[in-house]
């Protein structure tokens, strides 16, 4: 079925072979970049199917005004982030503050902005990219997971929201995968030597594909988002790589068992039965 898909941050990545795929099999897409020369090869190729447009996803304005020029969109996907590496120390307040509104608050606002479209066509599709890291978390990594685990508590209470209104959302939680996201596009901080000899800068060697490159395969990666549209209902979240499944599984296993072991700390605060 052809749709007209809006995705954000289709210059790289999972954003760009995105885009490929549904403009190679005649959808429409509406594509957001913070530079347009990224993407010249789909605008030559596709001009009537490719739509690019300019948009930093931190201005809430321009969010606003791109999607007030639609009548019709059957896709969401917001795409558009970065991962920010480094101990909670060595960030900068900037640092902090464009993570969360790129990663974040940018998301929010997209979806915030979409729903009226979707509602008064009573239909639509909202695609959150996450990450298993959504789920999971690692030293090094504390304002990205802050920014996934935000926008998974987020997204998992609009789904509530708007089933209503037939429209569905999914979180996706891919794991590495060889992209330019680990391979070119990753922010890392002024790092301390503080720091040198613990866990904290383990990234650094994962971010070296010299090191052994991810297993993921983000064509087909992005094949599974698309074909995930077809589902009905939507399922609430798509977790992508062998090892982002295992690693989330074992994790939440572990919290789990940890939550029993507080059932009668947990118990202690309530008023006694009866009063």
């Amino acid at each position: 079925m052809k749709r007209t898909w809006l995705i954000t941050g289709v210059s790289s990545g999972f954003g760009y072979e995105m885009a490929k795929q549904l403009l190679a099999s005649g959808n429409k897409v509406i594509g957001t970049v913070r530079d347009l020369s990224k993407v010249d090869d789909l605008i030559s190729k596709y001009p009537d199917e490719f739509d690019a447009r300019m948009l930093d996803v931190r201005d809430v304005s321009a969010i606003k005004s791109l999607v007030k020029q639609y009548d019709h969109i059957d896709v969401l996907v917001n795409n558009a982030g970065y991962g920010l590496f480094g101990a909670a120390e060595e960030l900068s307040t900037q640092e902090i503050n464009d993570i969360i509104a790129t990663n974040l608050t940018g998301s929010i606002e997209m979806a915030r902005a979409v729903l009226p479209v979707m509602r008064s066509q009573k239909s639509g599709r909202i695609i959150q990219i996450s990450s298993y890291g959504g789920q999971v978390a690692f030293p090094g990594n504390s304002l990205y997971h802050a920014t996934k685990w935000g926008i998974e508590g987020f997204t998992e209470s609009l789904a509530k929201e708007v089933s209503s209104f037939n429209i569905g959302v999914t979180i996706v939680e891919p794991g590495g995968a060889r992209t330019e996201f680990r391979y070119g596009s990753a922010h890392v901080a002024n790092l301390m030597p503080e720091y040198d000899d613990s866990d904290t800068h383990a990234f650094l060697k994962m971010l070296n594909p010299d090191n052994g490159l991810a297993i993921g395969d983000p064509v087909k990666m992005v094949t599974r988002i698309i074909e995930s549209v077809e589902v009905t209902p939507a399922p609430l979240r798509l977790v992508l790589g062998s090892q982002a499944l295992e690693n989330t599984i074992l994790t939440l296993e572990e919290r789990i068992a940890d939550f029993k072991t507080q059932t009668q700390v947990a118990k202690s605060t309530d008023f006694p039965e009866g009063e």
